[in-house]
């Protein structure tokens, strides 16, 4: 009897431990050179608005099972709390806006992450982490050529 209360302490432990909200982070930054990607000349903007979206799986019928709204802060990083589990909808992080003038053109590609949040996948973790969200400077910096000589690869 001892035996069988070990297993089912072992067996239902880790599934009520890991019963809390899922949190959601990642960050939101300017590409100051351009080139579609983070540099080491990008920088992190903060007050720029996300959303999360989750959607149905259902197609055609796909709609809106989950939605919310944050605000990065002076590191650029947002956070979302969800408290449930979504199964298998599909969930993206949005580019909403940015207050910055001179990067406010969201790079398309950069401009959302598909994020997963569901228990049912293996991940042990309720943190999740969205790929960083990126807007274009208008006027791309003057030192972008020689940064960008770093990235070029001269063995072909």
């Amino acid at each position: 009897m001892a035996r069988f209360i070990a297993f089912l302490v072992l067996c239902l432990l880790p599934a009520i431990v890991s019963a809390g909200p899922f949190h959601l982070t990642g960050k939101c930054y300017c590409d100051t050179c351009r080139v579609g990607y983070e540099t080491e000349a990008s920088i992190y903007l903060s007050d720029i608005n996300v959303k999360l979206d989750c959607k149905s799986n259902d197609e055609p019928d796909a709609r809106i099972t989950y939605t919310d709204s944050a605000t990065t802060d002076k590191t650029g990083t947002y956070n979302f709390i969800v408290n449930k589990d979504l199964g298998d909808d599909a969930c993206e992080v949005v580019l909403v806006s940015s207050p910055h003038s001179e990067c406010n053109v969201p790079n398309v590609g950069r401009d959302r992450a598909r994020v997963i949040l569901t228990r049912d996948n293996g991940m042990v973790s309720d943190k999740r982490f969205a790929n960083n969200l990126g807007f274009f400077k208008r006027v791309p910096l003057a030192s972008c050529p020689q940064l960008l000589q770093k990235y070029e690869d001269s063995e072909v």
